[in-house]
């Protein structure tokens, strides 16, 4: 049983920014194992591989870090290779270049053979909004409007970034969705690869601007 060091895949605090409610599915990378936290907590883990698609075609394999909580003899029912579909509550990680995805599951089960690989499900964010912010129509001539934002997280002496593009169809901007305004936002997320990097989008259902506790501090 190996304990938590300074893993960068390991979620140290889960007051993230950026948190997704997915089912995920996908293939075990690797025999699940046992693993200890700081409190002294024992969990099982275990890698899925996911295919994320890609524009022309060219799709993105992704290794998801899943854990649940769980027992040793319940390790022998991950098993690599084995096909499988996991709900639960996922954080994403950005260090540098790469892109962590940690899932925290509630459920594990066999997937069919029907079932697709890939990840769907909620995207719950809180971030402030970039410089471009457009006001579009569709073929039927309904409002919509697209916009990105980043979620900042700090690290050491400095700030990782993750952005996120979001589509809200069906309703006009609304006055206060301007650049540099930190927004609350909900939605149906998608993850697409491009020029091998992992693209992160949100077709939102809820979004309003977000109001500091502190009204002296712009956090």
């Amino acid at each position: 049983m190996s304990h938590l060091s300074d893993d960068p895949c390991i979620i140290k605090d889960r007051k993230q920014m950026i948190k997704c409610n997915v089912t995920v599915c996908g293939v075990i990378g690797r025999d699940a194992s046992m693993r200890t936290n700081k409190e002294g907590k024992s969990f099982l883990t275990f890698p899925l591989k996911v295919m994320v698609p890609g524009t022309g075609g060219q799709n993105m394999n992704i290794e998801v870090d899943v854990r649940k909580d769980g027992s040793q003899e319940e390790t022998a029912g991950y098993r690599k290779g084995s096909h499988v579909e996991v709900r639960g509550t996922m954080y994403l990680k950005r260090r540098g270049e790469k892109l962590y995805f940690n899932l925290f599951a509630n459920e594990v089960c066999n997937a069919s053979a029907d079932d697709a690989d890939g990840i769907k499900g909620e995207l719950v964010f809180r971030g402030k909004v970039g410089q471009n912010i457009e006001e579009k129509r569709d073929k039927k001539e309904q409002p919509y409007t697209v916009f990105s934002a980043f979620s900042a997280e700090k690290v050491d002496n400095g700030f990782e970034y993750q952005w996120v593009r979001f589509f809200c169809f069906g309703y006009e901007r609304e006055e206060w969705l301007q650049a540099g305004v930190k927004v609350d936002a909900k939605g149906e997320m998608n993850l697409s690869a491009h020029n091998g990097k992992i693209n992160l989008s949100c077709k939102v259902e809820e979004l309003a601007q977000h109001v500091s506790d502190s009204s002296n501090h712009n956090q």
